[in-house]
């Protein structure tokens, strides 16, 4: 896999809590697969943990009212990612450890509305590494808004998941027509992780003076 400059993971709205899929109330289609696709996300999140490389979790949330979800319900969606709602947390065992970021969001693109374009400052990151759902939404809009912002974009293509096979497979066909060196599996992230450089200014902020303090 081709990596430019200091990259990092974002993990993009992998959520449900410990509700299973079928007695979810969030109102969004799935395509199948989402079992066999969490070990490689989990082990994805690990290893690049274990290199130093920063991890950016994406949670998307809406008031019980709605008042801030838009014009999300005008399309094939229903209420969805509601604020209390248990489906609406990190799937169970997905944690964003203390000093990650969790950035949540009130529309599909994680760069809209939110800081994370001052977080990716921050770790003077080149290029972005996506996974998550939706690949057809939320996947293909963060992939769209980064390649504007021009971040080199890798969307790790057997660690997302669409609202159908159809719309997975076509999103990731306009992803790969914006950057050609977009689409990547898993095996790919892991072989660079392999040798992948810890992001500098994780180490250095690591060494700052308020770097473990407790209150």
């Amino acid at each position: 896999m081709n990596v430019v400059g200091n990259a990092v993971l974002i993990v993009v709205d992998i959520q449900g809590g410990d509700v299973p899929l079928p007695e979810a109330r969030t109102e969004i289609p799935h395509m199948d697969g989402r079992a066999e696709r969490a070990p490689r996300v989990r082990e994805l999140i690990a290893r690049t943990r274990e290199r130093g490389v920063p991890v950016v979790w994406i949670q998307e949330v809406h008031k019980p009212d709605l008042i801030d979800i838009g014009r999300e319900l005008d399309g094939a969606e229903g209420p969805h990612c509601v604020e209390g709602w248990p489906e609406t947390e990190l799937s169970k065992g997905l944690e964003p450890r203390p000093d990650e970021f969790l950035i949540r969001k009130r529309r599909y693109s994680a760069f809209f509305g939110t800081e994370l374009e001052i977080v990716l400052k921050a770790y003077r990151a080149e290029t972005v590494i996506l996974i998550g759902g939706l690949t057809d939404v939320c996947v293909h809009y963060t992939a769209v808004d980064a390649h504007q912002h021009d971040y080199r974009v890798r969307v790790v293509s057997d660690c997302v998941g669409g609202s159908s096979r159809e719309a997975h497979d076509a999103a990731l066909r306009a992803i790969h027509y914006l950057q050609r060196d977009a689409l990547v599996e898993q095996r790919e992230v892991l072989e660079w992780l392999e040798t992948a450089t810890p992001n500098p200014e994780v180490a250095r902020a690591a060494r700052t003076p308020l770097a473990g303090r407790t209150a």
